[in-house]
């Protein structure tokens, strides 16, 4: 499709729809405006709402399997070709507030020379980058950059995000070398965070090296260029990933050594105590019997004397322990 107008662009309830001027900045579409490749079209839409689901549903400017994807029918990362344009989906850090950052929010893309509809059901924070470089003229001035930025954007936030567990590791490695075995749950948290990152941040590498390499028309030589260094810095961040996962399973190793260590101990003291008290409590058991002929029952100064030989007989019992050296 060589032109688009306004109207084919006007869903009232889109989070916003603008087109790129091809300075780094960008101007709002309007109804009466028609619009040809010269600068790609933006149309960012929440699928949930009833007029942009409505708009996927009937739009001629898409094709139908794309605009079955773009309404949340696809989660992990992907990308395929559609005619002339791509269909990618991604997945970025959610970082919104009182909610949990490994639940990832996905955003999903159609790109071509003259259109970019993306959707989402949850706000990427990640997209608000490029919209801020985009206001103050400093943004991406064709499809090829602005997916460049968003994809260079994604991968800051998930790079910030795996230094973050990666620093809670080191303060819970910190932690066990003081003997200090952290809250019950931290450590599987973390472990949930990282397997949970590995699952979808592989198969995005994997969809930034496809794109680094196809020759799509709207991307030139540098751009590529620039999406396979994204590629790679995600890459090292799965690495780090790798390494933080092996770390917890020592650390998880090294809580059920410290924990085992404890009980150890624990058992340990109550078997010696058991020793120190077994030939008293022989004694006072013999001598606690309801019969006639207990010595010492007639005297005034048995049981004081029966309870001075008990003392002695443990303090024995306690020296011979020590000498043997399980004390």
């Amino acid at each position: 499709m060589d032109i688009i107008t306004g109207a084919q662009l006007n869903v009232p309830d889109a989070v916003f729809a603008w087109q790129l001027d091809g300075k780094g900045g960008v101007k709002a579409i309007a109804d009466n405006d028609v619009y040809d490749r010269s600068h790609p079209c933006w149309l960012h839409l929440d699928y949930t709402q009833p007029e942009s689901a409505q708009w996927l549903a009937t739009t001629t400017l898409l094709p139908n399997a794309v605009r079955d994807a773009l309404a949340g029918e696809s989660s992990r990362p992907r990308v395929s070709r559609q005619g002339e344009g791509t269909l990618i989906t991604l997945r970025c850090i959610n970082a919104s507030t009182n909610e949990r950052p490994e639940q990832l929010v996905a955003v999903r893309i159609y790109i071509d020379e003259h259109l970019i509809v993306s959707t989402r059901r949850r706000k990427v924070l990640a997209l608000d980058d490029v919209i801020s470089d985009l206001n103050e003229g400093t943004g991406p001035e064709n499809s090829g950059a602005w997916l460049v930025e968003v994809c260079d954007a994604l991968t800051d936030h998930t790079s910030e995000f795996i230094e973050g567990l990666h620093d809670n590791i080191m303060d819970l490695e910190d932690s066990l070398l003081d003997q200090q075995v952290p809250p019950r749950g931290t450590l599987a948290l973390i472990r949930k965070q990282l397997i949970v990152m590995r699952r979808y941040m592989a198969p995005q590498r994997d969809v930034y090296s496809r794109l680094s390499s196809e020759r799509l028309r709207w991307m030139d030589d540098d751009q590529r260029r620039r999406m396979q260094d994204v590629c790679d810095r995600l890459g090292r961040g799965l690495d780090e990933i790798d390494a933080c996962i092996a770390r917890t399973a020592v650390m998880a190793d090294e809580i059920s050594q410290l924990m085992q260590e404890s009980l150890t101990r624990r058992s340990y003291t109550m078997s010696v105590m058991a020793m120190v008290f077994l030939p008293s409590t022989l004694l006072t058991g013999l001598f606690g019997v309801n019969l006639g002929g207990i010595p010492g029952s007639a005297w005034r100064y048995g049981f004081a004397v029966f309870t001075l030989l008990l003392a002695l007989l443990i303090a024995g019992v306690m020296w011979w322990l020590r000498r043997g050296k399980w004390l």
